[in-house]
């Protein structure tokens, strides 16, 4: 079964790079690497083409498991291991690289989690956040042997988080949380849904510049996620649905403070995205239309 499962993660790994065309190879070698058997739990298995029912597996074969699509891990409540391709697109897009720090918020079951732990490397370090208590535990079950892991059972909106090189975040938002911002290192990218829960936003990377108001920005993708608790606005929801139908790939970066001008694509409560760059060029992937729900 283990010689099994290896050759259909091989197989997997190629395919969902592939279609995100990634060029970094530790990529598609992580994707390889981490056996999704253990994150899944024990099957039969719930799974869904984004935006469709869910269709349980007949068994618990794990071919079922890699495949490009949703895997439940709480149907009820519409909780995922997200689309793996659309995953393997962000990570890309964001460049997390050997020896980084990664902060991730909405672990889950750890999946993801695993496969930034193998992006860091050794020499790298990843602090996984999740407020759900049974999902916590699982994650901490499944990720007890890594050792460049840190498991958090809290929220990723505080004060104290570290000070990272990247943040990855797998819940949506209405808003960059300022928390996240302060976090980040000079060069580092956040990466997150501005998708509040229900809505179809997209995936935006916001990297930290040396100094100044202005920060790269620019969507990877559109996405939809299970809601980041703390970070919901109804009325910023309405507003972001309504600038998301008038197209979102002109944005170019973030602005912190300010008036927002006639180049303003969206704003927030002090913060505001701009259709025009910031000094320094963000860095990653071409926007890409197609619709991930995770």
């Amino acid at each position: 079964m283990d010689h099994r499962s290896e050759k259909l993660r091989t197989f997997y790994a190629q395919l969902i790079c592939a279609a995100a065309k990634a060029t970094d190879p530790r990529l598609e070698q992580a994707f390889r690497t981490v056996r999704r058997e253990p994150f899944a739990g024990p099957g039969p298995w719930s799974i869904a083409l984004g935006g469709h029912p869910y269709v349980a597996t007949p068994d618990d074969d794990p071919a079922f498991l890699y495949q490009n699509v949703l895997l439940a891990l709480d149907p009820a409540r519409g909780i995922n291991i997200g689309i793996p391709g659309a995953h393997a697109y962000w990570l890309s897009g964001c460049g997390v690289r050997e020896g980084e720090t990664v902060l991730q918020i909405g672990a889950g079951t750890g999946y993801y989690t695993a496969i930034l732990a193998e992006l860091v490397g050794p020499d790298g370090r990843v602090y996984a956040y999740e407020i759900d208590e049974r999902l916590a535990g699982l994650a901490r079950e499944n990720l007890k042997d890594i050792a460049t892991v840190e498991l958090r059972e809290r929220s990723g909106i505080a004060s104290d988080l570290p000070d990272v090189d990247v943040i990855y975040v797998c819940a949506g938002a209405a808003q960059p949380a300022s928390e996240w911002l302060e976090a980040l290192r000079p060069g580092g990218r956040l990466v997150f849904p501005l998708a509040p829960e229900g809505m179809l936003g997209g995936m935006l990377m916001i990297t930290r510049p040396e100094q100044g108001t202005a920060w790269p920005a620019k969507f990877l993708s559109r996405a939809q996620f299970i809601g980041c608790a703390g970070l919901q606005d109804s009325d910023i929801a309405r507003r972001l649905a309504e600038a998301f139908a008038k197209g979102w790939e002109r944005v170019q970066s973030l602005q912190r403070g300010g008036t927002p001008d006639d180049t303003c694509w969206f704003a927030g409560d002090g913060w505001w995205l701009s259709t025009t760059p910031a000094a320094a060029p963000a860095v990653g992937s071409q926007p890409h239309a197609d619709v991930a729900r995770t």
